[in-house]
């Protein structure tokens, strides 16, 4: 991304990357459906994934509105190929055992929870209207798969183990998402996103907190991290969601999608 993008230019770029971070981890977790460990859980999923595709759907169709260029929410979401999606790196990753899932989660819920905070009160009204009514969802989300991160690190042996090994498998993806470039510093000088600095403090904090809870190890500092989604560089994964995702609307795309 250019360091010479118009502020416009940049909403549009960092609507996206809240659309489709929503919508790619909204559908890892319709993945689940059928699959969870139990009833209630594949129910929570399920919750939490409609939650995430509304949300995408919001911020798509704003999107939408401001690039103007004849494409609809519909089409933003399905028919674009794997290089021009923006989600971040951790939401496409596979689901893993539960353990995998839910650290994905609490990653990707610590960083949307405080991101969302601050969009509540960005003074364009659409952007803090959407952001207030996902924040409560968000909090909730947050507030679950942290509670799980604790209840499976602090678990049996191997509870702790599979959960210790997913925390270090996942971690790389993280500085991916919380590391702020040009459109996220655009965002913050215009009173739009949150503060780069406080929101990587915050989500450090929190994450710390949870995993000493739960009698985990973070990964030391410094590690070592991918990036590029912000650019359209993803993992394997994103082609082969996107190619179940995309089917239905590319082969039939009269039809109705949301």
């Amino acid at each position: 991304m250019s360091n010479d993008i118009t502020q416009n230019e940049a909403l549009q770029e960092y609507l996206l990357r809240l659309a489709d971070s929503d919508m790619i981890l909204g559908q890892r977790l319709c993945e689940l459906c059928g699959k969870a460990p139990a009833l209630e859980e594949e129910m929570a999923l399920m919750n939490v994934a409609l939650d995430l595709v509304g949300q995408a759907r919001n911020w798509y169709e704003y999107a939408a509105e401001l690039l103007d260029d004849g494409r609809s929410a519909d089409d933003l979401a399905f028919r674009r190929d794997a290089q021009y999606y923006r989600n971040a790196l951790m939401v496409e990753q596979p689901n893993g055992d539960y353990a995998v899932t839910m650290a994905r989660q609490f990653f990707f819920d610590a960083w949307h929870y405080f991101t969302l905070q601050a969009l509540t009160k960005a003074p364009d009204e659409r952007i803090a209207s959407i952001a207030a009514k996902a924040t409560k969802e968000s909090q909730y989300h947050l507030r679950r798969s942290s509670e799980w991160v604790r209840r499976l690190g602090d678990g049996t042996e191997e509870s702790h183990e599979r959960m210790q090994a997913a925390v270090d498998d996942l971690w790389r993806f993280t500085g991916d998402m919380i590391e702020a470039d040009e459109v996220e510093r655009q965002m913050f000088e215009a009173g739009i996103g949150p503060d780069p600095e406080q929101l990587v403090a915050d989500w450090k904090g929190l994450v710390n907190e949870v995993l000493t809870e739960a009698t985990l190890t973070p990964p030391p500092e410094g590690a070592w991290m991918y990036r590029g989604a912000k650019e359209g560089h993803h993992t394997e994964h994103l082609g082969f969601i996107l190619a179940e995702m995309q089917f239905l609307p590319r082969a039939y795309p009269d039809a109705k999608t949301w």
